[in-house]
C-alpha cells in the first residue's frame, strides 16, 4: 500500500483467506496421508465459510463479536490469523455420550434434543446429578460453556439462587443449539503443581498413527521371503555342476519339480506384489537366476553358452561372499540378517502401549509413566511383539509428553522447547492457582476447569486497541469471581509461580520474546499475585492502526527505572526523560532525534515518539512501516524484560545467569543465520528474529557488571573468529555498534541492529 493511503483505515480483505483456502485444497488433494487429506477437507470447509462471510459482508472481522447474534462469550471456532467460521465449539451434531444422556430422560425428538438436555439439568433430578458430578469431580470440561450448569447447580445448592437465576437468563436463548453441561467422566481430573505436555488421549492417538515404516518392512521381507528363495535357487543350479564349476552339466531325477515348486513360489510372491527394490531391479542377480530357472525347468537346452556362462558367474559371486548355500558361513550370514530384522516393528510395539493407556482419562495426564514404559509382560506378547520387548525411545519419548512434571523439570528434558510450548501447559498450573482464593473444594475444581477450557480459546483477529475476550466476562464465571477470597497465602504461590516461570522462560529460551499465549498466563498470574506488572503483547504489523494502548507507555517508563544510563539506552540511544514527559501534559509535543539522524521529528505521544525513532510517519498502513515502527515501540518497552525483572525483582536471581543468557543469544544468531535458507519470506523473518534475539543479548548484558561484559565481547570475538568468513563479514556492522555503545557512545555506523527497515536489510546479501 503506497504513502498516500495515510489516514485510512485499514480493512480486511480476501486475500488471505483465499491463500490459505488454496494450502488446504492442495493438502486435501496431494497429501500422502489419509488422515491428513481428510483434515485438510476440514479446513477447506471452514476457509470456504470464512469466505462466504467477507464476500457477503456477513461477518464483522476485526470486532470482538464477529459473527452477528453471537455473544463475546460463546467459544467460535477459529482458524489462523483470526478469522471465525460462525460454528460455535460448543455446538454442532450430538455427540456420544449426549446420545446416552438422552437414553435416560426422555427424548424431546424433533430436533430439540440439545434444548431437552439442557432443560433437563435445571430439573430437580438434572441438579442433583450436577451437584453430584461437583461432589466427585467426575467430570470434564472442554469448552467454557459446558461449566455453565454446573455453576448453575452449585450457586442454587449454596444460598446464590438470584445469580444462577441470571446466568440462566444469559445463556437460555441458546439451549437449542449450545452444550451448557459437561462430559460425564469417571476419573476426577488433575489439579496440581505439575503438569504435562499433551494429555493421554493426544498421545494414544499420535502411537496410533504410527505406521510400519516401508524400508524396515521390505527388509524384514528381503530376509524372511525373497533371500530364502535366491539361496534355493543357487542351491538348485550347484546340484547341476560338472567339473570346473560349470552349472547345467546334470539334471538330478526330482529336479524339474522342485524348479516347479519354486517357481510357484515366485509367482505367490510377486502376485503379492510385495517385492523388495533389489530382488525386482531388472538385471540383478536374483532376476537372472529366476529368468533362468523359467527357461531351464524341463530341459538346459533353451540356454545358450553365454547363458551358463552368466550362471556361473553368478554361483562364483554368492560363493565368493559367503559362500555355498548350504555352507556354514552362509548359514552364518543368512542368520545374522534374520537376527537384524526379528525385531518387532514399532508399530506393533505402539499398538501394545496404546492398549495401556486405554485405561488412564484421556483429558489428563500420567502421575506414574514407568508403569506405562516398562518391557511387553507376558499377558500382553504375541508373535509380532514377544514378552520382555523393551519400549523403543522412540516410542518412550513419546509417553514422556504427557508425564505430569513441574515445568521446570519438563523444560530441563527438552519436553517444553520453546515459550509457545510453555504457554501451552501452563494454564495447568495458573487455573489452580486461580482457584486458590475459592474456599470450596467444589467450586474450586470447576473453576480451574473451566479456566483451563477458557485458555484452549483462539485469539480472534481485533482492530482498534480492542482487547480480547476475557474470563470474567463470562457470565457463569463473573458469579463465581464474586465468591472469590483473596488471601495472602494464594497471592504468595501465583507469585511463587510467576516468577518461577519467568526464570524459566528467560534462561532457557533466552533468545525468543515472551509468545503472546505466555504474556497472558503471565498476566493472570501478576492479577493472582496482586503485582501490577504493564505486560505487553507483540501486535500485528499488517493490522498495527498507529495507536498503542496506555500499557505500552506504562512498560516504557518502567524500563527507564531500570535502564537509563545503560548500555541498553546507549546502545539503542534511548531518552527515558523523553519517555517520561509523554502524556505530562496532552496540548505539548516533544522533539525526538537518533543521534545519527539529522532529521528532528515531533509528535505529541508515545505512537508518534516510536514513528520519530524509526524516521517514518504515522499511518502509512504499509507492513513495512508498521512494522518498523513497532520494532521502536518494544526497544523502548524492552517488550516485557524490564517490567518483569523490575515488578518482580529479578535482578538478584538472574545475575548468575546473565552471561550464559547473553552468550545462548549471540550463539542462536550466528547460527540461525548460516543455514541455507532459500526462501525470502524466511530470510525476512530470519532477519526480524535475529535482531530481536540481540535487543534481548543488550538487554542483559545491561544488567551486568562493566567487567563482565568485557568478557562477553572478549568471548564472542574469539567465538565469531570461529564462524565461516562471510558470515563475519556480513555481521561485522553489529559488531563494531556493540564496540562503540560499551565504549560509551551511540551505535556507529547504520545505528543498532534492527529487524525492520522500509528497504533492502543490510544482513540480507
Amino acid at each position: 500500500m503506497d504513502d498516500d493511503t495515510a489516514g485510512q483505515q485499514p480493512t480486511i480483505g480476501t486475500g488471505f483467506a483465499a491463500f490459505q483456502l488454496a494450502k488446504a485444497l492442495m493438502a486435501s488433494v496431494s497429501s500422502p496421508d489419509a488422515a491428513a487429506r481428510e483434515r485438510a477437507a476440514g479446513r477447506v470447509a471452514s476457509w470456504e465459510e470464512i469466505l462466504g462471510h467477507l464476500f457477503a459482508g456477513s461477518a464483522s472481522y476485526g470486532s470482538r463479536t464477529p459473527i452477528d447474534d453471537v455473544p463475546a462469550w460463546a467459544t467460535l471456532e477459529v482458524m489462523t490469523g483470526g478469522f471465525a467460521t460462525g460454528r460455535m465449539l460448543a455446538g454442532g451434531p450430538l455427540q456420544p455420550y449426549e446420545h446416552q444422556l438422552l437414553d435416560r430422560i426422555v427424548p424431546a425428538g424433533q430436533g430439540k434434543d440439545r434444548l431437552a438436555l439442557n432443560l433437563y439439568f435445571l430439573t430437580d433430578a438434572g441438579l442433583g446429578e450436577l451437584q453430584a458430578w461437583l461432589r466427585s469431580g467426575h467430570y470434564d470440561v472442554r469448552v467454557p460453556e459446558e461449566g455453565a450448569l454446573l455453576t448453575v447447580a452449585w450457586l442454587a445448592a449454596n444460598g446464590h439462587a438470584d445469580a444462577a437465576r441470571d446466568i440462566v437468563a444469559a445463556i437460555a436463548p441458546f439451549f437449542p443449539t449450545l452444550r451448557f453441561y459437561p462430559v460425564p467422566d469417571y476419573r476426577p481430573r488433575h489439579f496440581g503443581p505439575r503438569v504435562h505436555v499433551q494429555e493421554v488421549g493426544a498421545v494414544a492417538r499420535q502411537l496410533a498413527d504410527i505406521r510400519p515404516n516401508r524400508h524396515v518392512i521390505a527388509q524384514k521381507r528381503a530376509a524372511e521371503v525373497w533371500a530364502p528363495l535366491h539361496d534355493r535357487a543357487l542351491s538348485l543350479f550347484a546340484e547341476t555342476m560338472g567339473d570346473e564349476f560349470w552349472p547345467c552339466q546334470q539334471r538330478p531325477v526330482d529336479w524339474s519339480a522342485r524348479v516347479a515348486t519354486l517357481l510357484a513360489e515366485y509367482a505367490a510372491q510377486y502376485s503379492a506384489n510385495q517385492i523388495p527394490a533389489k530382488y525386482r531391479k531388472p538385471g540383478s542377480h536374483h532376476a537372472q537366476l529366476h529368468a533362468f530357472l523359467q527357461r531351464c525347468a524341463t530341459s538346459f537346452e533353451t540356454l545358450t553358452g553365454r547363458d551358463v556362462g552368466r550362471i556361473r558367474h553368478i554361483l562364483r559371486c554368492s560363493v565368493a561372499k559367503r559362500g555355498m548355500p548350504a555352507a556354514p558361513s552362509s548359514q552364518a550370514y543368512r542368520r545374522r540378517q534374520m537376527d537384524d530384522v526379528r525385531a518387532p516393528l514399532y508399530a506393533d510395539i505402539a499398538t501394545v502401549v496404546g492398549r495401556r493407556l486405554a485405561s488412564y482419562p484421556a483429558a489428563d495426564g500420567l502421575d506414574d509413566i514407568e508403569s506405562v514404559q516398562q518391557s511387553v509382560a507376558p499377558d500382553e506378547g504375541s508373535d509380532a511383539v514377544p514378552a520382555g520387548t523393551a519400549i523403543p525411545r522412540h516410542i518412550a519419548r513419546k509417553l514422556e509428553r504427557c508425564m505430569n512434571e513441574t515445568p521446570e523439570l519438563l523444560v530441563r528434558r527438552g519436553l517444553i522447547s520453546s515459550g509457545e510450548v510453555l504457554a501451552t501447559v501452563l494454564p495447568q498450573l495458573t487455573s489452580g492457582l486461580r482457584s486458590l482464593g475459592i474456599d470450596d473444594p467444589a467450586l474450586r475444581g470447576l473453576y480451574a476447569a473451566i479456566y483451563r477450557a477458557f485458555r484452549r480459546r483462539r485469539s480472534l483477529l481485533l482492530l482498534d486497541l480492542q482487547s480480547q475476550v476475557r474470563l470474567e466476562e463470562l457470565p457463569w464465571v463473573a458469579a463465581i469471581e464474586g465468591l472469590r477470597n483473596e488471601n495472602l497465602s494464594s497471592r504468595a504461590a501465583a507469585r511463587q509461580a510467576l516468577e518461577a516461570t519467568t526464570l524459566l522462560a528467560l534462561e532457557f529460551f533466552p533468545h525468543a520474546i515472551l509468545p503472546n499465549r505466555l504474556v497472558r498466563e503471565l498476566g493472570a498470574l501478576a492479577t493472582s499475585a496482586g503485582v501490577d506488572v504493564p505486560l505487553v503483547e507483540e501486535l500485528a504489523t499488517d493490522i498495527f492502526m498507529g495507536e498503542f494502548s496506555p500499557k505500552f507507555l506504562d512498560a516504557a517508563r518502567v524500563a527507564g527505572t531500570l535502564l537509563r544510563g545503560s548500555l541498553y539506552a546507549t546502545y539503542y540511544g534511548i531518552d527515558y526523560d523523553a519517555v517520561d514527559r509523554l502524556g505530562a501534559d496532552s496540548s505539548s509535543s516533544a522533539t525526538f532525534t537518533w543521534p545519527w539522524q539529522k532529521a528532528r521529528m515531533r509528535g505529541p505521544d508515545f505512537a508518534a515518539l516510536c514513528a520519530a525513532r524509526a524516521g517514518v510517519a504515522l499511518g502509512s498502513l504499509r507492513p513495512a512501516t508498521n512494522g518498523m515502527i513497532i520494532e521502536q515501540q518494544q526497544i523502548l518497552t524492552t517488550q516485557n524484560l524490564a517490567p518483569l525483572v523490575v515488578r518482580l525483582d529479578l535482578r538478584a536471581a538472574l545475575q548468575g545467569r546473565l552471561q550464559q543468557m547473553a552468550r545462548s543469544c549471540f550463539k542462536w544468531i550466528c547460527a540461525r543465520n548460516q543455514r541455507q535458507l532459500d526462501d525470502w519470506h524466511g530470510r525476512l523473518l530470519r532477519v526480524k528474529n535475529s535482531a530481536y534475539a540481540w535487543r534481548q543479548m543488550i538487554f542483559f548484558l545491561s544488567l551486568l557488571p562493566s567487567e563482565e561484559v568485557l568478557a562477553f565481547l572478549a568471548w564472542a570475538d574469539e567465538f565469531q573468529a570461529r564462524q565461516s568468513p562471510a558470515w563475519q563479514r556480513r555481521f561485522q556492522p553489529a559488531m563494531h555498534g556493540l564496540r562503540g555503545a560499551v565504549e560509551g557512545s551511540a551505535s556507529q555506523g547504520n545505528g543498532p541492529f534492527l529487524g525492520w527497515s522500509d528497504s533492502r536489510h543490510w544482513l540480507m546479501e
